[in-house]
């Protein structure tokens, strides 16, 4: 540790790191801190928040299970408990994490917002500034991830409304909107399991649909849809897939168009690889769609002070407003001078090299393959790091000896 003068010739806190720099305790930045620890390579992880896997801890509602059976939402090195359900609960997930940042002896610095992350050609190190010093790499990991803000649409007429306005990212439970007339804003997975919460705590939820969406049962005949899809795709080709996946929904779900669901033109799978759009995973509430307790609406055209105005014409009395309308990366808000990131703060280069930079540059769970693709980068990150660890090492090891050497002399 040392310290430096900036610009204005403050004197600014220095920590020059021994190995990698992470950003983001979430199960991204935990995944690669532990195969690298694995291939004995150092790291630091900085976190903004005050925990691990903050999204999950703060900003989750409270029946949120995993969508995908655990096999599928391993990260590397270290597995589920064999007692845990194949859906294990938000609790039960935040558990694992801890779990594994324990097991790998990791303590990332909590409360530590990286404000800028730039590039120093002159030395060949990242310099990374939180509010309190500035932390200097050869390896900068950025592993915040493809959710870190929650996306707020501007929606005309929504500053006058009189109820309350909330993201899904501060929803918690249906019990506070008991007996209220709630407009869910959004049909994603998010937006299902919200309207269905409600359902179940005697709301009356109306889900509004921006966009054409695949809805898929969890299970088909018994066996993860998820896995069935998976096992699929290693002997015929993901168009026939799709193909298939979308039959078989029809037999089990019946047809989602009559409930006001049009499927995309491009199936699940494709899609999910080339948009990240990910398709719905029923868990019930579909059933209360068919029912009437949940009421799809088609897209809103305004809000009013009680209300809302739809583009076919209808107009609804609602007393609060979910908006279940997703995340959004961070990146551009605080990496600095690099060409790697889109405005919208993903790779430019797709999966499967999306995890590899610049100049010591890498990310980790920007794959839109979700914990899969995060184990995938976090492999790959480390065992290329851990290459040039050893080579520096090597290097750093023959100057020494030759300068034993000639001290002898």
């Amino acid at each position: 540790m040392g310290s430096c003068k900036d610009q204005e010739d403050k004197q600014v806190k220095c920590v020059y790191v021994d190995g990698a720099i992470i950003v983001g305790a979430g199960p991204s930045g935990l995944a690669v801190s532990a195969c690298l620890s694995e291939q004995g390579v150092p790291s630091l992880i900085l976190e903004k928040s005050d925990c691990i896997a903050s999204l999950w801890q703060h900003k989750t509602y409270d029946r949120l299970k995993l969508h995908l059976p655990k096999q599928f939402c391993e990260l590397p090195l270290f597995g589920f408990p064999n007692n845990f359900p194949k859906y294990p609960t938000k609790q039960q997930f935040i558990d694992y994490m801890e779990s594994y940042a324990s097991h790998f002896s990791i303590h990332p610095k909590f409360k530590q917002a990286v404000l800028k992350a730039v590039f120093d050609h002159s030395s060949g190190s990242w310099k990374v500034q939180t509010q309190d010093c500035e932390y200097i790499s050869k390896w900068l990991i950025v592993a915040t991830g493809e959710n870190a803000e929650p996306v707020k649409p501007e929606i005309f007429g929504i500053d006058k409304f009189n109820g309350p306005v909330v993201h899904t990212s501060e929803y918690k439970s249906g019990s506070v909107f008991r007996n209220q007339r709630v407009l869910v804003v959004g049909c994603g997975n998010s937006g299902m399991e919200v309207s269905l919460d409600l359902c179940r705590n005697n709301a009356i939820p109306h889900m509004v649909v921006r966009n054409t969406v695949h809805v898929l049962p969890r299970e088909m005949f018994g066996f993860s849809t998820f896995g069935v899809a998976m096992a699929l795709l290693k002997w015929l080709p993901l168009k026939l897939v799709d193909k298939l996946l979308l039959l078989m929904a029809n037999i089990t779900l019946g047809s989602t168009e009559q409930l006001g669901l049009r499927r995309p033109k491009t199936g699940p799978i494709e899609l999910k690889n080339v948009t990240g759009k990910t398709p719905v995973l029923d868990v019930g509430a579909l059933s209360q769609i068919k029912s009437g307790k949940i009421k799809v609406m088609e897209n809103l055209k305004e809000i009013t002070r009680n209300g809302a105005k739809f583009t076919d014409g209808q107009e609804k009395e609602i007393d609060a407003i979910v908006l279940a309308t997703g995340y959004k990366s961070n990146v551009p808000s605080w990496l600095q001078g690099c060409d790697f990131f889109t405005k919208e703060g993903m790779p430019k280069t797709p999966f499967p090299k999306s995890w590899k930079g610049d100049c010591g540059l890498y990310t980790v769970g920007f794959t839109k393959r979700g914990l899969l693709g995060t184990a995938f980068d976090a492999d790959k990150i480390a065992k290329e790091i851990s290459d040039q660890w050893r080579s520096i090492s090597d290097c750093n090891k023959s100057c020494n000896s030759h300068v034993i050497l000639l001290k002898k002399s």
